[in-house]
């Protein structure tokens, strides 16, 4: 069987010493997408988008700096132990998705605290747009040829070139599209609800599939050399395993609210 072969390079373009990766290009595309859905929501709901400018600015160093400790912490400690100075090398890589929702829940209860609504308007507002920025990041890491998936004869397999000969899942393009469904899902109950008041339901919902997929596509991944854990469950299946419990959680507190 012929397989589909991706072996772009994960540079889209270079400007003599500047060279832009399709990585980076695809989360700045992420974080433009959500400072246009946020400002369409301020301006219909609020009239005033005035602010949206910290929000995105808090969203930027909750996601970042959340995402690089759940990794010094979880999946390298023993790495970033030995070479401390390393835990500041970002641009080499190493950012954990369960830290950066984790530290952009943390900054948008602090940017709140500022605002003229509360905890859950923002986070229900701000789900819509995390689950399609993960849609985005996603696509970022099939073009840079990471995050492997199992190997498999499926037809829909993919030979990553830059990885080995061996047909796998494009387990990045199965997160892909299901955090665009879930953004999808997520946007029809805000449209189509009478009510802004939606007691944190949408972002129940968000953590509810957001992780439950997660876990479910991690027994499609190769697991990484230096993850913390040797149990059967990999570490990112176990930090999923709390959003999870959190959103059901919310789910019942919304029903009982409403």
């Amino acid at each position: 069987m012929d397989y589909f072969t991706w072996e772009i390079d994960p540079v889209l373009a270079s400007f003599g010493s500047l060279r832009i990766h399709w990585y980076g290009a695809l989360f700045a595309l992420a974080l433009l997408s959500n400072y246009i859905f946020m400002h369409w929501v301020y301006w219909r709901e609020l009239n005033d988008t005035s602010d949206v400018d910290r929000l995105l600015w808090y969203c930027m160093g909750g996601s970042v700096l959340g995402a690089r400790i759940a990794h010094v912490l979880f999946y390298s400690p023993s790495y970033y132990l030995a070479h401390p100075l390393k835990v500041f090398a970002i641009w080499e890589g190493g950012l954990a998705s369960h830290g950066g929702v984790f530290g952009v829940l943390i900054a948008l209860y602090i940017y709140q605290r500022k605002a003229s609504f509360n905890y859950f308007w923002i986070l229900d507002r701000a789900a819509i747009a995390a689950s399609f920025s993960g849609c985005l990041v996603r696509l970022g890491n099939f073009f840079n040829s990471e995050i492997a998936g199992t190997a498999t004869q499926a037809p829909w397999a993919v030979i990553f070139k830059r990885i080995d000969d061996i047909p796998r899942h494009p387990v990045q393009l199965y997160e892909s599209l299901s955090y665009l469904a879930i953004s999808l899902f997520l946007f029809y109950l805000y449209k189509k609800s009478d009510c802004f008041d939606f007691h944190g339901r949408l972002c129940a919902w968000f953590l509810v599939l957001i992780f439950s997929m997660r876990f479910y596509l991690e027994f499609y991944k190769v697991r990484l050399v230096n993850d913390a854990t040797s149990a059967w469950l990999s570490t990112g299946q176990m930090l999923s395993i709390p959003f999870i419990l959190v959103g059901l959680f919310l789910l019942y507190r919304a029903k009982k609210l409403s």
